[in-house]
């Protein structure tokens, strides 16, 4: 299946490939040989943990500074993630980040909170993007580019610009995780990052949740009296 997009008299066609081995920067080229120089990748982390911020990456990266070994977050070991960071922070003509805290995903809802985190993401950017491919299937309301955004299905897996947002958005939570893991030894969040392991829960079982730091809205936690 194929899709035809129109921007500046020139038509761009986006082949809907099989995901690739890793990503690459096949969906980036068709917007580059376009005329549509910077092409930002955002993408989120943290939206099903109990507990923790959702932390989303907005990154715009320079074709030229190659970055060896880039790949979906999920697919690096914690190590890797550290220090591909540091080389996408240093090669990359802009990065952003922005998080949505606990409390707030609670005031409205998770894929809310998602879409929140990645506009504040995007409009931190050092300076606008002409574009910006978002992993997965939403793109928030309201985003003004010269070019309309587009949601990439597995974009992590597809776009290198998209797996640099994932990495950032994931190394960035995942440290936010163990400065709240110090203040509240009891439940481990530095070890399982606020996800549902059973001693997250057991901790949530015996103890009940911290405000500001669960998400009351999520199970178990909003069956506790």
């Amino acid at each position: 299946m194929t899709a035809t997009l129109t921007t500046s008299g020139s038509h761009l066609l986006f082949s809907e490939l099989e995901q690739p081995l890793q990503p690459d920067f096949r969906i980036e080229q068709e917007y580059w040989q376009a005329g549509v120089e910077h092409v930002a990748g955002v993408d989120e982390a943290g939206r099903g943990p109990l507990a923790g911020p959702v932390v989303a990456a907005a990154v715009i990266l320079d074709p030229s500074a190659a970055i060896d070994g880039l790949n979906d977050s999920k697919k690096l070991t914690a190590r890797a993630r550290a220090m591909m960071f540091e080389v996408i922070v240093s090669r990359a003509r802009a990065v952003s980040v922005a998080s949505v805290c606990a409390r707030a995903i609670d005031a409205c809802d998770i894929r809310k909170a998602s879409l929140r985190a990645m506009t504040d993401a995007l409009a931190g950017l050092a300076f606008a993007p002409d574009t910006a491919l978002f992993d997965g299937r939403d793109i928030p309301n309201g985003i003004r580019l010269r070019v309309a955004p587009r949601a990439v299905i597995k974009g992590d897996g597809r776009s290198l610009s998209i797996a640099a947002a994932s990495v950032v958005a994931k190394v960035t939570r995942d440290r936010m995780m163990m400065c709240l893991g110090r203040q509240h030894s009891a439940y481990g969040l530095e070890k399982h990052m606020g996800y549902g392991s059973q001693a997250h829960r057991d901790a949530i079982a015996a103890r009940g949740g911290v405000l500001r730091v669960h998400r009351f809205t999520f199970s178990p936690l909003k069956s506790r009296p």
